[in-house]
Formats: structure tokens, sequence, C-alpha cells
């Protein structure tokens, strides 16, 4: 008998866990594609910056650069301010292929090229995308 219990609850475990994952979604009726838009571009850019947040730790770009202050590099405000003011493009800046805009001393760049060549040279666009959209809207 017990061993007739055990495949009944094996067996039910296996069926509500094989689903395809997928629930169905009853739409009300004022719901268009547009609010779909809108909803999926705010879950994408929550993701971007959720991941933005991830790489600038794991990428240990925080131990060099803190939300308001200076620490070894410029503040992530004070990056983002210079960016702005000149219209610079991080991305471009963290791929290697514009010069530096915020902290030009030669001492400053060669350590900022150094740790770039380490930490985010395997990166790929989209995580930079992501790096540079979380140091846009860090708060």
């Amino acid at each position: 008998m017990k061993k007739v219990l055990l495949s009944f609850a094996i067996l039910g475990m296996f069926f509500t866990s094989c689903g395809d994952g997928k629930k169905t979604e009853v739409k009300a009726a004022g719901d268009s594609p547009a609010k779909e838009e809108v909803k999926t571009e705010a879950a994408s850019a929550d993701g971007q910056m959720a991941l933005g947040e991830k790489l600038f730790t794991e990428k240990t770009c925080v131990s060099c650069h803190q939300l308001d202050a200076k620490v070894v590099g410029p503040s992530i405000k004070e990056i983002i301010k210079i960016y702005d003011e000149k219209n610079g493009n991080i991305v471009q800046f963290l791929k290697g292929n514009d010069a530096a805009i915020v902290d030009t001393d030669p001492g400053q760049v060669a350590i900022m090229k150094a740790n770039l060549d380490g930490f985010v040279k395997d990166l790929s666009g989209d995580e930079l995308q992501a790096l540079a959209a979380y140091m846009r809207g860090a708060k």
C-alpha cells in the first residue's frame, strides 16, 4: 500500500512539474497592445538596470566608483554629469573605442585602461549597455 501511495505521489509531482510553464492570461477589456508594449519596455528596463547593477558589483567597478563620492575614481554621478555635458558615449569608452573624458590624468587613464582590459573586455554589447543604464539610473 505504501508503494502505491508513493508511486501516486511521485506521478503527481511529475505531472505538476512537467507542464509547459505557460499560464493563460485573460485580458481585460481595456488592455491593448500599446499597454503590453509599455509593460514590456518597463520590465526590460528594470531587467537591464538589475543586470547593470550586478555587473557593476561583480566586475568590481564599485571598488573604485561610488554613487556620490570619489574613491579611487570619480563618482557615478560625476561620470554621468560629464558624459552628458560632453555628449560622450560610456559604452564606447568601456569598449576602448573612445578616450577618457572624465579623468584625463595619464596615470589615472593607465589605471582605467588596465581595469577595463581586465574586467569588462569580455562583456557583450548588451551587458555594456546594461552597465551604462545602471550608471545613468543609479540614485
